[in-house]
């Protein structure tokens, strides 16, 4: 069995926002983005918020080899929580720079600092709700 799990996040009509954020954040790149107005197939009657026709349906990025799918949702509020996405990377610059960018608005909850398993981890909030690990790579296995 081949196997990819990848998250799939709702923003409750901020996925643009966080897009953009992300793009300018980590880097990341748009591959798609739907509409609830282009949907090939019309939405369920009710199903979509009035003044939602324009927000994000379904949308993918790439951060370096990974991808995230968004949404919009249907209006619903969005809470993360129970997990974080863990960003992992070469150098302990880069690491600074992804920490910084991602906190912009957000919290942090463990500044970057130096762990046993890598010369610097931290963990944040975005300014979305989604929980962030930020490392540098080590040999130590997870």
């Amino acid at each position: 069995m081949s196997t990819k799990i990848e998250p799939y996040l709702t923003f409750g009509g901020r996925c643009e926002e966080a897009m953009a954020f992300y793009t300018k954040a980590l880097g990341a790149t748009v591959e798609m983005a739907m509409r609830f107005s282009e949907s090939p197939e019309p939405m369920p009657e009710g199903m979509v918020p009035p003044g939602f026709e324009n927000k994000i349906m379904h949308a993918s990025i790439m951060i370096g080899e990974s991808r995230i799918m968004l949404s919009d949702g249907c209006g619903d509020a969005t809470e993360y929580t129970g997990f974080s996405l863990s960003v992992s990377v070469a150098t302990e610059a880069e690491a600074d720079a992804a920490f910084n960018a991602l906190a912009d608005g957000g919290a942090v909850t463990m500044p970057l600092e130096k762990t046993f398993w890598s010369p610097k981890f931290g963990m944040l909030t975005d300014r979305f709700g989604v929980s962030w690990m930020v490392s540098v790579a080590s040999d130590q296995p997870c």
